[in-house]
């Protein structure tokens, strides 16, 4: 048998991302996305910085920070003039962003509705948007005779169990829709909760053509809620408001007769993201 190679030996930056916690995570490979990310915080606090202002304000060597900033530089993260000088943000950052946007004017756009809303009914209003498979809530107001004191900000809910969230799924294309439940399933979190796929889609088909969408303590015991749309220029649904209460105060009947309501509240809000109506020339 031949004499095995000596190994090579191991800096304490290499040891670190050779070595892998018991979940599989290597912990160097985690100290390199933080590096990465506070080398992008560095440029743009400075504006541009040379490899030598990059590895003093991480406290690493340069060949290090070097290799962090080619590595960004290779995404679009980073820019390096060709003339040499300072490294700076590069338009990479610009694409990443490019999803925010929409998403943060939309919480601008919709702020006095959800506000004025939660005031009028005086119950929780929430704007949500669909993010990985779920309904994220994004902005929340309560109003004066709201029992719940939940933050929901935040909050991942299901889509087949909210009215947020029926409205986020029947705004999709229906191989999309279909992926979503595929990958998400249809739990059932109360007894009303629907966990069939061919009943949820005639209720989604209801939904698009009714314009909202309501639940009737299918995500939690004792709470009703109604929802409705928000399109963007395209006509495309980008978000959701719904209005929330206790059953035994917010019935249907309470819900019916704040669709009209909700729904103008929801079209001023399309107007501001560019929604041109149908029926307007």
């Amino acid at each position: 048998m031949s004499p095995q190679a000596p190994r090579p030996l191991l800096t304490s930056d290499s040891a670190t991302e050779q070595a892998t916690t018991s979940d599989g995570v290597t912990p160097g490979g985690v100290q390199s996305v933080d590096r990465a990310i506070t080398v992008l915080e560095v440029l743009a606090r400075t504006g541009g910085s040379t490899v030598t202002e990059v590895s003093a304000e991480l406290g690493v060597h340069k060949s290090t920070a070097s290799r962090l900033l080619g590595a960004l530089e290779l995404r679009g993260l980073v820019h390096h003039p060709s003339d040499g000088s300072r490294y700076q943000l590069g338009f990479g950052i610009l694409r990443l962003a490019h999803a925010i946007p929409g998403r943060l004017s939309v919480v601008a756009e919709a702020r006095d509705e959800v506000r004025g809303l939660a005031r009028t009914h005086s119950e929780t209003v929430n704007l949500a948007v669909l993010r990985e498979g779920h309904a994220v809530n994004v902005d929340q107001e309560m109003g004066p005779s709201s029992v719940a004191t939940h933050d929901w900000i935040g909050s991942l809910t299901p889509l087949h169990a909210t009215a947020s969230g029926k409205v986020l799924l029947a705004g999709l294309p229906s191989d999309e829709r279909a992926q979503i439940v595929r990958t998400q399933g249809l739990p059932a979190l109360t007894a009303r909760t629907i966990t069939s796929k061919k009943r949820l889609e005639r209720e989604l088909i209801d939904v698009a053509a009714q314009g909202y969408a309501t639940v009737c303590e299918e995500f939690e015991i004792g709470l009703n809620s109604v929802a409705v749309p928000v399109r963007d220029h395209l006509g495309s649904v980008i978000a959701s408001i719904s209005v929330s209460g206790p059953a035994f105060r917010f019935t249907e009947k309470n819900m019916c007769e704040l669709v009209d309501d909700l729904q103008e509240a929801c079209l001023r809000v399309s107007r501001r993201m560019g929604y041109v109506p149908q029926d307007v020339p």
